[in-house]
């Protein structure tokens, strides 16, 4: 389908068109164009005639828009889009009190298509109001994954009021739209002079050529010490490259390193909270990282490969820039791979988490903990202190589907204990010195969902510690206070809601339990 204004084409996507009752209902928000004259076309159709654009009809608001967010799939504390499909984060940026997270976003249908850059806000990561999407797919392509920054010094010379431009800089995927064909994938960048609520691709477009093939998702960073941007460029054969631009519409390459596979991230932390030791991580889509050092031109790694996710759904996350100093904290989202069947949206986004770097008996590591101002959430709390667990033992007077769970375990004698919520079990196997997280059977999702994921653990202390998330379609585990991150979908809709604590052939102390009821960020 097509969407001209004064005959000018400037939307085309795909879509599956009902021709009777429509499972859901979709829409494009027009209102930039008020005042014109639209026009709604289908540009292929087959040889059947179709009499779905009878139905197509304007209006304030959409069918269906009345059970937003009440979806019996819908997450109640995970980011999801209103309408459609939604993978990686992009774009994620802090100006001015407000968090910017793009994603990759089909608002036209459940799957992978018409990539465009869907975009919401927040005051506090955990509450987002979706502003509609911010790019759409043109001439050079589909709009394929990116970064985002303030150009507090107007290097791109944007700016055009008292407020400092933010800045999306994207990949144009193209030959992956109609408009497209035939030409390759390049580099792009977009504007906004109004704190993110309108954006203007840039004229000179595209800033970076082809290379080859498939090189994207460029990630960007301010390199003080000369006053230049850094842009690090997934190339083909899991190789990064790394560029210099004094105003991110020429980019200089400096250096190419054989590395990990596409969406890359490139930050700097302290090692156990020292400022005066620090280290840089370079990673790509799957988490897998280093640690090494930076130049501003090459990064040098002091490690092989590392094993950050331990789940069966997250993928090309992304962190926040230009988070206050006095703030210091780096903000990791991603993409949770969380298919939603017959529903009108589909995939959702990881709960925001703090990385860090410490130190531990095989090196240093990255730590991931959920964002404590999930505590805004928090509603009733029930707390076990000092219990011993002999068998299986439900815990009672707890209700409700959305938890935060905090649990230290002393190990006794038992092969194994845990924790179960909602029939989704955490286990730690004494013998192996590992966590293992399970989800309950199901006839809805990929049988991933209900296999086994583990880690090695070894007790801290005579201890085992784990921090639980639990949503409708989503569980994420952080053991030994987030040195192994375990987001995992599951489908916990209609799931027996008890909690249950258990200790297998012996003996385990409960040491320290609390558990949180949570309010849903949507009512």
């Amino acid at each position: 389908m097509s969407f001209l204004i004064d005959g000018q084409k400037v939307r085309e996507f795909t879509i599956n068109l009902a021709e009777d009752k429509p499972d859901f209902w979709v829409y494009l928000d027009i209102s930039e164009f008020k005042g014109k004259e639209a026009t709604v076309r289908i540009e292929k159709y087959g040889e059947q005639k179709s009499h779905s654009l009878e139905m197509v009809h304007q209006a304030d608001s959409f069918p269906g828009q009345e059970n937003l967010y009440k979806e019996k799939l819908r997450p109640q504390f995970h980011f999801t889009s209103k309408r459609g499909w939604n993978n990686d984060t992009n774009g994620m940026v802090y100006y001015d009190g407000e968090y910017h997270m793009f994603y990759q976003h089909n608002p036209f249908g459940c799957d992978h298509g018409n990539k465009t850059w869907g975009h919401a806000v927040s005051k506090d990561m955990i509450h987002w109001e979706e502003l509609g999407d911010a790019l759409h797919p043109d001439k050079w392509g589909s709009m394929f994954s990116g970064s985002g920054v303030v150009d507090w010094n107007n290097t791109t010379g944007f700016q055009t009021g008292d407020e400092p431009p933010l800045i999306c800089i994207y990949t144009n995927a193209g030959g992956k739209n109609p408009m497209s064909k035939g030409k390759p994938f390049t580099q792009a960048i977009a504007y906004s002079n109004d704190k993110g609520r309108t954006w203007t691709k840039y004229e000179g477009n595209p800033v970076q050529g082809h290379l080859n093939r498939g090189n994207r998702d460029p990630k960007v960073i301010w390199w003080e010490d000369t006053k230049e941007w850094v842009i690090v460029l997934f190339l083909k054969d899991k190789r990064m490259a790394f560029f210099r631009s004094t105003d991110l519409k020429r980019w200089e390459i400096q250096t190419i390193l054989p590395s990990f596979h596409e969406c890359p991230e490139l930050f700097e932390l302290p090692v156990d909270g020292d400022q005066d030791n620090k280290k840089w991580v370079l990673y790509g889509a799957s988490a897998a990282y280093s640690i090494g050092s930076f130049d501003g031109k090459e990064f040098k790694p002091e490690t092989e490969s590392i094993k950050f996710n331990y789940g069966n759904a997250f993928y090309a996350s992304q962190t926040f820039s230009d988070i206050p100093q006095e703030d210091g904290r780096r903000i990791m989202m991603g993409w949770g791979q969380v298919p939603m069947p017959r529903m009108p949206f589909n995939q959702m986004v990881t709960f925001p988490v703090v990385l860090t770097l410490r130190t531990t008996d095989e090196g240093i590591r990255m730590f991931a903990e959920p964002l404590e101002e999930v505590e805004k959430l928090h509603k009733k709390k029930h707390s076990f202190t000092d219990e011993t667990i002999d068998g299986t033992k439900t815990l009672g007077g707890i209700d409700g589907e959305l938890f935060h769970i905090k649990a230290q375990f002393q190990v006794g004698d038992a092969d194994s204990f845990g924790i179960i919520v909602r029939q989704y079990k955490i286990t730690y196997d004494v013998e192996q010195n590992r966590v293992i997280c399970k989800g309950p059977q199901n006839d809805i999702g990929p049988e991933k969902f209900f296999k086994p994921y583990w880690a090695p653990l070894k007790p801290v202390d005579g201890n085992v510690t784990v921090e639980i998330l639990v949503d409708r379609t989503m569980v994420e585990v952080f053991a030994d206070k987030g040195r192994y991150y375990f987001p995992m979908g599951a489908y916990l809709v209609d799931r027996y809601p008890a909690i249950k604590v258990f200790s297998k052939n012996g003996k385990t102390k409960l040491k320290n339990l609390e558990i949180y009821e949570l309010n849903s960020i949507w009512h």
